[in-house]
């Protein structure tokens, strides 16, 4: 699927898959994230026999012009989990609405484990 949106010059579509690449380039440039995960054992499959598309960890659903996110990270060991999911959430949030103009309405982050 993708989010479409309209102006004076024309139609523009975005991928599911765009933003899930802006979503993982926002996550891991924010403090206390180590990692994206695979959501499933499938997604571990499709990177291992070199099938990966990209945005690992990072589910995008879309519905009309609204957006919803789910990340799934690794966050380093010793930091606030909660601060740094929190702070992830914002990241996120303002990167996509400013990537595609269109309203980000839930980003869920889903701590899968810690990392030294």
């Amino acid at each position: 699927m993708s989010v479409s949106t309209s102006n004076a010059y024309g139609k523009i579509s975005i991928s599911d898959l765009a933003i899930a690449k802006i979503v993982q380039q926002a996550a891991m440039e924010s403090y206390g994230i180590v990692d994206t995960v695979a959501r499933r054992f499938t997604d571990t499959l499709a990177g291992l026999f070199g099938k990966e598309a990209g945005g690992k960890g990072v589910k995008v659903t879309t519905s009309g012009n609204r957006i919803y996110i789910d990340i799934y990270v690794l966050i380093k060991y010793g930091v606030s989990i909660e601060a740094v999911a929190e702070s992830l959430k914002e990241a996120i949030k303002y990167k996509v609405e400013r990537f595609t103009g269109m309203f980000v309405d839930t980003v869920n982050v889903n701590v899968m484990g810690l990392k030294l």
